[in-house]
């Protein structure tokens, strides 16, 4: 089971908005230190009902790589600002040209990283214009729309959002979530991981969520257009993930002309699941990005 991500920042991270010319967009910033050679930005992108915080347990591994790690909130996504009920405002094509202007705001080029949902909308950026990229990485990202447990998943979600507030909605979700066993010693810790949750859950608009569910469910593949586009891309994921098989990010992969990289014991979040390791493959594949350059 995927683990929980830590809203505790990073040690020397820096909380702050980012301001762009498509509005300003919450983010989780880390730089790199003194005596480390700076080699380049990393934007990384969340996935669904996901957020910055996603990317915490990496930024020291890259910051020590000599990466300076930017994590951003997308548009309407828990701390960045969005409209509550205009879907409109969420298309894939709107939220990419939102990650054009991230990556100029943060300074461009950048190695841009799109965790599941992230990744499909990196790749609609990258499609758009991929001059302020050096690379892209798709982490547990695949070719089209997610599975069909998972599509169920997202219409009951949509349903509940038509006739539910919110925070009711958090609370159904919370009374069909199975119980996971807790020391008694972590007991307190696990209460304050939920109540993040929580809080993170009730930040998202919920035009966002409807937006961003179904381009989910009704993606196209757009493998052969990406191939195409004359970047560095890598492929990771976990060794299991149910939302878009393994077998198929492997064929993607190959498709796409990648290195692709497996976390072994990670499912569908390996950012939380084996951080160390995945920041490994992030730094290794960006080094060898600078050494063919």
């Amino acid at each position: 089971m995927s683990r929980p991500p830590t809203f505790v920042p990073p040690p020397g991270a820096r909380v702050h908005t980012i301001r762009t010319a498509r509005g300003e967009f919450a983010a989780v910033e880390s730089v790199v230190g003194d005596g480390v050679e700076a080699k380049g930005t990393a934007l990384m992108l969340p996935g669904f009902t996901g957020s910055k915080e996603d990317f915490n347990p990496l930024h020291a591994h890259l910051t020590a790589r000599g990466y300076r790690v930017v994590a951003l909130d997308g548009r309407g996504q828990y701390e960045s600002d969005g409209p509550e009920l205009d879907e409109s405002a969420y298309t894939q094509a709107e939220l990419a040209r939102d990650v054009l202007a991230q990556a100029e705001a943060v300074g461009a080029p950048v190695h841009l990283v799109g965790h599941s949902l992230g990744g499909q909308i990196a790749r609609a950026a990258v499609l758009l214009d991929h001059s302020p990229f050096l690379s892209l990485t798709l982490m547990a990202s695949g070719p089209a729309q997610i599975s069909v447990p998972q599509q169920q998943r997202v219409k009951l979600l949509q349903d509940a959002l038509a006739v539910m507030t919110m925070a009711e909605v958090w609370e159904a979700i919370q009374a069909m979530e199975p119980p996971e066993d807790t020391d008694a010693g972590d007991l307190d810790e696990g209460l304050a991981d939920r109540e993040d949750l929580r809080r993170r859950w009730l930040g998202n608009k919920p035009a966002q969520l409807l937006a961003t569910g179904r381009q989910l469910c009704v993606e196209p593949d757009r493998v052969a257009e990406l191939a195409a586009v004359p970047l560095p891309f890598h492929v990771l994921s976990g060794s299991r993930d149910d939302t878009w098989p393994v077998p198929l990010l492997d064929d993607m992969a190959l498709r796409l002309g990648a290195h692709r990289t497996v976390v072994q014991g990670a499912e569908h979040s390996p950012n939380t699941d084996n951080p160390l390791e995945t920041a490994r493959a992030f730094a290794d594949f960006w080094d060898r990005t600078r050494s063919k350059g």
